[in-house]
C-alpha cells in the first residue's frame, strides 16, 4: 500500500492510498448468495491491500462517474443519491475514513479501536479480527444533498429510516463480497459513544454499527 504526507493532527498515521479494485475472479452471484452467512470467530491475520480495497469498493465504491443528479453512483444506493454513510475502517493501528473518490483511507485516530467498535455487549467474538468497518450517518449530507430535496430530508425520523436502509444495502454488498471471496463477515452493534469520542465526530455525524471482516477461525465459510 502506497502511503502519503501525514495529515494535520493525524501525524503518526498516514493516508494510504488503496489498490486500483481488481473485480475478476471469485465465484458466481448466486453461488455467493448460498455462502452468505454470519460469521463471528475470527483470525487475526491481516487482510492483504488488495483485498481490503477490493473490499471497500465493493461496499461502497464509486462504479460510476456520472450518477444520479450529477453526482458519481455508488455500489450501495442512497437517499436522493446523498451518500450520507460514511464507512470508517478500524485496524490495529488506527481508525481511517474511506474516500472512494480517491480510493484511499484517510487517518482519523491513531491507536487499536477495534474493541468499541464491536462494543461490549457482543462478546468476545471477532474480538481479534484484523479489520472492523463503522458505519456512520452524516445528516448534512442528507440535508445538503444535491438531490432531490424532499420534505422527509429534513425530518429526523424520516432520516433515520433512510440512513438504517442505507447501511443495510452496504452491508449487504459487504456480505456478497466476503461470501464470494472466502472471507467471513459478522454484521453488529458498537459502543456508538465511545466511537463517537474516538473518532472525534460532531453531533451531526452518528456512529449506527459495526461489520466485522477477515478470515474465519477455522475452516473458511
Amino acid at each position: 500500500m502506497a502511503t502519503s504526507r501525514a495529515e494535520p493532527g493525524n501525524a503518526s498515521l498516514a493516508p494510504i492510498v488503496l489498490p486500483k479494485p481488481r473485480l475478476e475472479g471469485g465465484i458466481p452471484l448466486a453461488e455467493a448468495f448460498r455462502r452468505r452467512r454470519t460469521v463471528r470467530e475470527f483470525s487475526d491475520e491481516p487482510l492483504p491491500p488488495q483485498l481490503l480495497g477490493d473490499l471497500l469498493w465493493a461496499a461502497c465504491g464509486i462504479n460510476r462517474v456520472d450518477g444520479p443528479f450529477g453526482v458519481s453512483g455508488r455500489t450501495a444506493a442512497s437517499a436522493s443519491n446523498s451518500q450520507e454513510v460514511d464507512v470508517h475502517v478500524v485496524l490495529a493501528d488506527g481508525a481511517y475514513l474511506y474516500d472512494p473518490g480517491a480510493h484511499r483511507l484517510l487517518p482519523v485516530a491513531a491507536g487499536d479501536h477495534r474493541r468499541i467498535a464491536l462494543g461490549a455487549r457482543q462478546g468476545s467474538g471477532g474480538s481479534n479480527a484484523p479489520a472492523r468497518l463503522v458505519y456512520v450517518a452524516d445528516l448534512d449530507k442528507l440535508e445538503h444533498t444535491e438531490g432531490f430535496d424532499e420534505p422527509g430530508l429534513h425530518d429526523a425520523e424520516v432520516q433515520k429510516s433512510y440512513y438504517y436502509v442505507d447501511t443495510g444495502l452496504i452491508a449487504g454488498n459487504v456480505y456478497l463480497f466476503a461470501a464470494s471471496r472466502g472471507l467471513a463477515a459478522w454484521f453488529h452493534n458498537c459502543d456508538r459513544r465511545a466511537l463517537a469520542a474516538a473518532l472525534g465526530l460532531s453531533e451531526r455525524r452518528c456512529p449506527l454499527f459495526g461489520q466485522t471482516v477477515g478470515y474465519a477461525a477455522g475452516p473458511a465459510p
